[in-house]
């Protein structure tokens, strides 16, 4: 039996993993063997993935995490592939066959079905999602053999991309809004061919700005683990390139101490109203601003200064 760790074995560390999850792991299960390889006090990550999915999954470290909103609602990128001519209970291949239909379309139509996914279309969630139905997880309710009416969701399908097709499966890339799921995506293509299908395999490649490129397994996680914290740690994408996509406002210091105190100081020197990233004259990031119309800059999220 292992030796139970104690909360003094844990430390603050901030910063952000772009894990490549592995198949067969919840997302919850994955932040847990993070956090514990790194040793770190707090920690979330951005997005779940299914379990079946692989693939780009943000995980927030120490302070990292009061910021895990602006990444849970980026948009983002998928390779799938979808099995043709049968449907599943789950809409994956983790659930029961439910039918099976003959597959008799060719690429030309593929293609020309993919079109109509094409921009703001309407979706309804899966029973097997962690939204909620009067306080239950619509999984519970699907598990417990109970089907509830979802309203369908306006979400926006960027780009939708053909890869591959053979006789029975077909593989693309998807670029959309958060709230899409991929699973339901493959059966409502499937419907549109008249053949149903489901989702063989997922991965995603992309989180906003985060890529598989650039992620680690835990494999190499472990491995880097018994060379020191230092090996971890130069995995971590800071907060200051991570919110790149807010400009940068540099404080004085004096400007730094009141915002830390929560008064509004004066950002004439902004060159419009919204987010900013904020830094110390010293290159400290501080946090995330928001200046308003009249120039008044006030704290929307903070480090914590007194670390």
């Amino acid at each position: 039996m292992g030796t139970r760790r104690g909360s003094s074995d844990y430390r603050d560390v901030d910063g952000i993993l772009i894990l490549d999850k592995p198949s067969g792991l919840s997302s919850n299960q994955a932040l847990q063997q993070v956090r514990k390889l790194y040793r770190a006090r707090k920690a979330g990550h951005c997005g779940s993935l299914d379990p079946l999915a692989t693939g780009v999954l943000p995980i927030c470290l120490g302070e990292a995490t009061k910021f895990s909103s602006y990444w849970l609602g980026a948009n983002k990128t998928y390779r799938a592939r979808c099995r043709l001519g049968q449907t599943t209970t789950t809409g994956d291949a983790e659930g029961e066959v439910l039918a099976t239909m003959p597959v008799a379309v060719d690429e030309a139509q593929i293609r020309l079905t993919l079109e109509r996914f094409v921009g703001e279309i309407e979706q309804i969630p899966p029973m097997y999602s962690a939204l909620k139905h009067q306080g239950q997880r619509l999984y519970q309710l699907a598990r417990a053999g109970k089907q509830v009416e979802r309203k369908p969701r306006r979400i926006t399908i960027y780009e939708l991309t053909l890869l591959s097709c053979t006789d029975d499966s077909l593989s693309i890339e998807v670029s959309c809004s958060k709230g899409t799921y991929i699973r339901t995506l493959a059966e409502d293509i499937g419907a549109a061919l008249g053949c149903g299908a489901h989702l063989s395999a997922l991965r995603r490649t992309a989180v906003d700005s985060f890529v598989e490129t650039e992620s680690v397994s835990l494999e190499r996680l472990q491995e880097l683990e018994s060379d020191g914290m230092d090996q971890l740690d130069d995995l971590l994408v800071p907060l200051t390139r991570a919110l790149a996509q807010f400009p940068e406002l540099e404080l004085d210091s004096a400007s730094c101490v009141d915002i830390c105190h929560g008064k509004c100081v004066n950002a004439d020197h902004a060159r419009a109203p919204g987010l900013y990233r904020l830094v110390s004259d010293q290159g400290r990031f501080v946090g995330l601003g928001e200046v308003n119309a009249a120039g008044d800059l006030k704290a929307k999220r903070l480090m914590n200064t007194a670390r």
